[in-house]
């Protein structure tokens, strides 16, 4: 009797093995010079569906490597200031006569801000854009060995990279869920 619980307990244990499976490649796996660069990384590897990377230099590479490090704390930043402003306002005016307070969240704050806002915003953006920053400090540049440095750089794109896919679920929470939603549902502490 022991002998046939045993082969039992054997043969139910064997159904759990993991089963050996073949290497399977996909189509959109395309053989490019910079697939040892800094933020290809498991699961997808060197991502480049429309071959955007096929026929360009390192320097081409590079920036925009630098835009995708960019826009990813321009993202970090705005997911930032939508959480924000759902908690917290500024005291005082935006503009003559409109205060902060009657500012709405999100996307419906786009009509309310009046043209010289866009102005300076534009302005702003313009100058750091053409200048590169308002300085190069160096206060605040790391001196941190080689490996360390790498898996912090590699940390910040792909804090950068969820970012920018939580900003636009952001975006489609406001035009999709309507004006007046909140987004912070089921934390009444907040509110």
């Amino acid at each position: 009797m022991k002998t046939v619980i045993l082969a039992t307990l054997a043969a139910s244990a064997a159904a759990f093995a993991p089963a050996k499976q073949a290497q399977t490649s996909t189509s959109l796996a395309i053989s490019s010079p910079y697939e040892e660069e800094l933020g290809v990384i498991a699961p997808t590897g060197f991502f480049d569906p429309l071959g955007l990377s096929a026929k360009i230099d390192q320097a081409k590479f590079d920036n925009y490597r630098l835009a995708e490090l960019k826009h990813g704390r321009v993202a970090q930043l705005a997911i930032l200031g939508y959480l924000v402003q759902e908690i917290a306002r500024f005291p005082g005016e935006l503009a003559f006569g409109l205060k902060f307070a009657d500012v709405p969240n999100g996307v419906d704050a786009l009509s309310v801000v009046p043209a010289a806002g866009w102005g300076q915003i534009f302005l702003a953006v313009g100058l750091v854009e053409t200048k590169g920053t308002f300085g190069d400090f160096e206060q605040g540049k790391l001196n941190l060995p080689d490996d360390v440095l790498q898996k912090r750089m590699l940390s910040e794109l792909q804090h950068g990279r969820i970012a920018m896919l939580g900003f636009a679920e952001l975006i489609r929470h406001d035009i999709y869920d309507g004006p007046g939603e909140k987004l912070l549902q089921g934390l009444p502490f907040l509110y």
